[in-house]
């Protein structure tokens, strides 16, 4: 782990590489998996905010699935995660031609209809935060659903945290981005040398 500014970051988000690969993987990040994204208190808030705009683009039983507990709930860890259809997709999935599964809510933000985009969660995966001893350590969620992105990652020289640029300086800010790239160029170089 490295230690920047006040969070500790895993040696895996430097040295990955991961470029979403929605052509290949076909958005399973948003089906896959035994709960759905966790999320916060504010974030529930702005989740059901959204709601409104983004019903006409999600399935009819998840709405049916919000209607009677809402857009989040408590999954078996005891953490507050997106509410899920049939115990699989999220709720706010919405479908594209060819089986693709894209989030209605980043659909609404890019379309305009909503002034959010979607949890924090899910902006940054494959990055998982947690908290420890008082700090935030970002670790690399690693599974086979993201192989395509680590295959087209490494095809084009990106690593994960030069993916996840926009959503990490969205959530800590750019002197710390700045301070990890930084970082990660010193500590790529001293593997290289290796």
């Amino acid at each position: 782990m490295l230690l920047i500014r006040d969070t500790l970051v895993s040696l895996d988000l430097i040295e990955r590489f991961f470029c979403c690969d929605l052509d290949s993987c076909l958005g399973a990040c948003c089906v896959e998996g035994d709960a759905g994204a966790p999320v916060d208190e504010e974030e529930i808030a702005l989740l059901e905010e959204s709601l409104p705009h983004v019903e006409a683009d999600i399935t009819p039983a998840a709405r049916e699935v919000i209607e009677a507990q809402g857009v989040a709930d408590i999954d078996v860890e005891g953490d507050l995660v997106t509410s899920i259809v049939n115990g699989r997709d999220c709720v706010f999935c919405t479908y594209a031609p060819g089986g693709m599964t894209l989030c209605a809510l980043e659909k609404a933000y890019r379309e305009g209809r909503t002034r959010w985009c979607k949890p924090a969660s899910c902006r940054l995966y494959p990055v998982r935060l947690k908290n420890v001893g008082g700090m935030t350590a970002l670790n690399l969620h690693r599974w086979k659903i993201c192989k395509p992105a680590e295959t087209l990652g490494r095809r084009l020289g990106i690593r994960a945290y030069e993916f996840l640029k926009e959503p990490l300086t969205d959530r800590f800010g750019q002197e710390w981005y700045d301070e990890l790239c930084l970082t990660a160029t010193e500590y790529l170089k001293t593997i290289a040398d290796k």
